[in-house]
């Protein structure tokens, strides 16, 4: 009865606070401009279905991480995706999206003058898309920020307790990524004054969120069992599967990113597509040179690290260049993950370190070599084509995300540790994440390497009675 009180007590508070919001912009709305400038139907349509396929990227990382993890976590890794769609996409419209791109404080954070999207409607906003309603590019950039604190789940995989997950992404969305994403996409932001260049999330999603991986993994540490026991992926055909819908998804990532139906998204659309091909093929290489053997979940890694490399730079490089960096993701991202990661012995459960942050490094650093304005007169032209202080800048953009990332990230697990447990216990971790955090199984019979402990009746074929054995399995 406390706790149902509790649940209705804050579903109240929020109700008002909601209330309160809503009629603010309600009021705002009323001052809008009576004749709206034109919309291109094109253009918005574009848009529209790119953050419907963005959207659909979430999910296919649920499953791409739910094949990885071991049975009798598979429940837990998809549930901490999916939170992410009803826990962000709340706080993106309340607040996250005037603090990534609302009117500039001091070149640092968008002001909270949209908070509950005040005044944000169907006109055009030209200072970010001139040719499609405000709502529309909100909601582009809304999906983004769904999947960025996902990909951190695949670092601390099998070992994060749920409700310190959730006070995480949420206050990580707010602290993290939207002043990153003012800094590089926002008007004013200093990033983007100085001249670093990310199309579509290279520093403002895979960066942070793969350095903020690292350091919350570190910080809860290993999970029971890590260097001793089995921890083999428990379905790669799910895994295949997210991974084949996170490549689908991220034509609209990237090509999206243009914020029109134009021949600059039509260069990201193609440049992504062999970036991902070329990365698939490297990283098979190079797993087949240093392990004798090319496997599935190399080549669904491979395809990841090279949509991870080129989304800085798909709509600033030219087709062959994209073919190269997707080559150099590859065997980067492969030496991150199957070398760096064991020497160094640290668990990063699900490698979104080791693809997301290091894919995103290496792809920022290279888009200073390859960018050329012949692509993108918008943008600039990098070191092969007479600019080598793009470099420099990509550079700053690269260590300023690491810094910033890292420091936020350690702080604020350090602010929920003292107000609730976040590792799992050595007994929760046996039983798995699925069972202790949620209560339910993903499957009915549990895997007897990768599964949980589980009382399986047994029918005696020579009694027919029912019998029941226990297995204590890891």
């Amino acid at each position: 009865m406390k706790k149902l009180s509790t649940i209705l007590g804050i579903f109240l508070i929020l109700t008002l606070f909601l209330t309160t919001i809503v009629l603010a912009a309600e009021g705002d709305a009323s001052a809008a401009p009576v004749e709206p400038p034109k919309i291109d139907t094109g253009d918005t349509t574009f848009v529209l279905i790119s953050a419907a396929l963005v959207m659909l990227m979430t999910p296919g990382l649920a499953l791409f991480y739910g094949g990885m993890v071991r049975t009798k976590n598979v429940l837990s890794i998809i549930m901490q995706s999916f939170i992410c769609l009803g826990v962000i996409s709340i706080q993106w419209v309340l607040w996250g999206y005037s603090l990534a791109f609302g009117p500039d404080i001091n070149h640092l954070l968008g002001s909270l003058d949209w908070i509950g999207l005040s005044g944000v409607g169907t006109d055009p906003n030209p200072d970010y898309a001139a040719t499609i309603p405000q709502l529309a590019f909100m909601m582009f950039q809304g999906v983004f920020a769904i999947i960025t604190p996902a990909i951190i789940s695949g670092s601390v995989a099998g070992r994060v307790k749920f409700p310190a997950f959730v006070a995480f992404v949420l206050l990580w969305a707010t602290l993290v990524y939207d002043p990153v994403a003012h800094w590089v996409w926002g008007v004013g932001g200093w990033l983007r004054e100085y001249g670093v260049l990310d199309f579509a999330g290279g520093t403002v999603v895979h960066i942070i969120s793969g350095v903020s991986g690292l350091v919350f993994a570190l910080m809860v540490g290993k999970r029971k069992g890590y260097g001793s026991e089995v921890m083999a992926p428990h379905h790669l055909p799910m895994t295949v599967l997210g991974a084949a819908l996170l490549w689908f998804g991220w034509f609209g990532f990237n090509a999206g990113s243009a914020l029109g139906a134009s021949g600059l998204a039509a260069v990201a659309f193609v440049t992504t597509h062999v970036a991902a091909a070329a990365a698939t093929v490297s990283w098979i290489v190079a797993e087949w040179l240093y392990h004798g053997k090319p496997t599935l979940l190399g080549a669904a890694s491979g395809c990841i690290a090279g949509l991870v490399a080129i989304t800085p730079a798909a709509g600033f490089v030219t087709v062959p260049s994209a073919i190269i960096m997707g080559l150099g993701g590859g065997v980067i991202c492969f030496f991150a993950v199957a070398i760096a990661k064991n020497k160094l012995g640290y668990d990063d459960s699900l490698d979104a370190f080791g693809v997301h942050g290091v894919g995103g490094t290496f792809g920022a650093i290279a888009t200073g070599f390859f960018a050329t304005t012949a692509v993108n007169p918008a943008g600039a032209d990098g070191l092969f084509y007479g600019n080598a202080a793009q470099v420099l800048k990509q550079l700053a953009g690269v260590g300023t995300s690491w810094i910033f990332a890292a420091v936020m990230t350690f702080l604020i697990v350090k602010a929920i540790g003292l107000v609730m447990q976040i590792k799992a216990d050595d007994e929760q971790q046996i039983q798995g994440m699925d069972i202790t955090e949620h209560g339910e199984r993903g499957y009915a019979y549990q895997d007897l390497m990768t599964g949980s402990p589980l009382n399986i009746p047994v029918t005696s074929i020579s009694s027919n009675q029912v019998t029941v054995k226990e297995t204590t399995l890891a």
